[in-house]
């Protein structure tokens, strides 16, 4: 009795550690990412870090003209890049307390350290590149010329870089980590859920899982829309990973959810700088990533619902004109349909987020019961 009193003692404290560790982690986050965007935004300021002209065609060769006369005054007054703020901010956070942990003899720094080759190589690995790869991209959209002016790198060499990631990322999951299955949750009669064994075939998966959240990524086009929609999809997996004693990967999260908050202090309307590609495809890859660590896929539609209408809305359309020779929405992604229909872009934020929690609390309750 009393060895078991000892045991359940020892895993409460454990469990509270772990805890305040991704709570005071997530704050740290935040409060150095509120210290450097000042500086940030200062900086990309001065070097006018802002698109020549905004997009002027849709991804089908057609005048964007709903689009343009909604966005011609923004975009090229508000800086892009703010995503530095977001990368750059965990990467400094993550490698600081592990350097404190081999650094010093101090048993609750050596706790605080949360770089660990199961749990957040792989994420830290992508988040850092694929965000590298997104910066580029904006300057190329900044300060390049002939084809790089307002469009960046071509869309099938983008498309290859994610595949790679993909592909890396997919052969540490099967090789490294010896992960070859993915968890169905709440499946008719199996109210635990299933595991699906697909071997070798978890490699193609997870380049489709990473493709797909690279394409969530046209959430980011209203200021502050793409910000609290990844903080609640980061938020979620965090509680997720929490519940699996993955309290590193947890952590990890957690500050990157740190990170956006501090962001969102400055790109809530009006925005002071714009997430860019070197957020979007940073964290949308991160995203996948971490879905997988989480054994989360099959949720993961779930959890990024907002995403998923995002994306349908761009397919639906296309497919209408294509067959029906005429548009559904008056913009895609659907989030712009709604400002050419005069809504606020305030209002339509902030029930976007409302929207973005819903999905990624009903997420949540279905992994954890699964």
């Amino acid at each position: 009795m009393v060895i078991q009193l000892e045991v359940c003692l020892a895993i409460m404290t454990i469990f509270t550690f772990n805890l305040i560790k991704i709570l005071v982690l997530a704050a740290f986050s935040a409060g150095l990412a509120m210290t450097f965007a000042p500086i940030l935004i200062k900086f990309l300021h001065k070097i006018k870090f802002w698109k020549k002209e905004p997009r002027k065609k849709t991804i089908t060769g057609e005048e964007a003209e709903i689009f343009y006369s909604l966005h011609k005054e923004r975009e090229v007054t508000v800086p892009r890049g703010g995503g530095v703020l977001i990368w750059l901010s965990v990467s400094i956070v993550i490698f600081l307390f592990f350097f404190l942990a081999n650094f010093f003899e101090i048993w609750w720094l050596k706790k605080l350290n949360f770089l660990s080759r199961n749990e957040t190589w792989l994420p830290l690995f992508t988040l850092i590149v694929a965000s590298i790869v997104g910066l580029i991209d904006d300057i190329l959209q900044v300060f390049g010329k002939g084809k790089y002016i307002g469009g960046g790198m071509e869309f099938t060499r983008r498309l290859l870089i994610i595949i790679l990631i993909g592909l890396i990322g997919g052969l540490w999951f099967y090789y490294k980590l010896n992960w070859d299955s993915i968890h169905l949750p709440l499946i008719f009669n199996f109210p635990e859920g299933i595991d699906i064994t697909l071997g070798i075939w978890i490699i193609p998966l997870f380049i489709l899982v990473m493709v797909a959240c690279w394409s969530g990524g046209v959430i980011d086009g209203l200021d502050g829309l793409s910000g609290g929609v990844l903080a609640s999809i980061f938020g979620a997996f965090s509680i997720i990973a929490f519940s699996q004693g993955k309290a590193d990967l947890a952590t990890f999260c957690a500050t990157i959810c740190g990170t956006l908050f501090a962001f969102l202090w400055f790109n809530i309307p009006p925005a002071r700088f714009y997430m860019g590609e070197t957020g979007i495809l940073g964290l949308t890859s991160t995203m996948a990533v971490v879905a997988f660590l989480t054994d989360s896929v099959a949720v993961l539609p779930i959890i990024a619902g907002l995403m998923v209408i995002e994306v349908g809305s761009i397919i639906f359309q296309l497919l209408s004109k294509k067959f029906r020779k005429k548009k559904i929405w008056l913009s895609t992604p659907i989030h712009h349909h709604f400002e050419a229909k005069g809504w606020p872009a305030h209002q339509i934020t902030m029930r976007f987020w409302i929207l973005s929690a819903v999905f990624a609390t009903l997420g949540v309750a279905i992994r954890l019961l699964g």
